[in-house]
């Protein structure tokens, strides 16, 4: 999927949301590191921002490998149910992460924010949904849409989008947080 994901995220948010991210996110250098461990509560969601992570269930081993601009960790702000895999950085992994209890916090006091924030996850999620429902019936999904299969207000937001995920990672690569 990508950079899809976080098109999703970043094309539903505003200027000012994705600044709080880049401002309250922290740069993390994550390879090797373990993300997230199967069954026990994660403090952070991530973005990937450079090479990949490696996602694996127990019984079952690897089951994914996820590159820039993908989210993870983002099933535990919809339910409350514990990872149900571990996600370890792959070298030269490089991420974003932000505070649960930071992320929490904006979502209560900010309801136009929250409200953004979980149209998008909503919309991956079904994406991710479909994808994994393609793939248990053999069906292929184009990873590349043609331009003229978008509308023009979807075309614009992926733009916006784009221009937002390069905004942080120029921010990141200064040492901003």
């Amino acid at each position: 999927m990508g950079m899809r994901k976080v098109l999703y995220i970043l094309g539903h948010l505003n200027d000012e949301d994705v600044e709080w991210m880049a401002r309250a996110g922290r740069r993390v250098a994550a390879s090797g590191h373990e993300l997230i461990r199967e069954n026990e509560p994660s403090d952070d969601l991530y973005f990937v921002l450079e090479g990949e992570v490696m996602v694996s269930v127990g019984g079952l081993g690897e089951v994914a490998r996820l590159g820039p601009g993908e989210v993870v960790g983002e099933m535990e702000l919809v339910d409350s149910a514990p990872p149900s895999a571990t996600v370890v950085g792959g070298p030269g992994c490089l991420v974003l992460a932000l505070d649960r209890e930071s992320l929490e916090l904006r979502l209560r006091r900010e309801p136009g924010f929250a409200g953004r924030f979980y149209k998008a996850l909503a919309i991956f999620l079904a994406d991710r949904l479909r994808a994994t429902a393609d793939r248990r019936s053999g069906r292929a999904r184009p990873e590349i849409i043609a331009e003229d299969e978008l509308d023009d207000a979807i075309l614009d937001q992926v733009s916006v989008a784009g221009a937002r995920f390069a905004h942080i990672m120029k921010q990141l690569s200064r040492g901003a947080r």
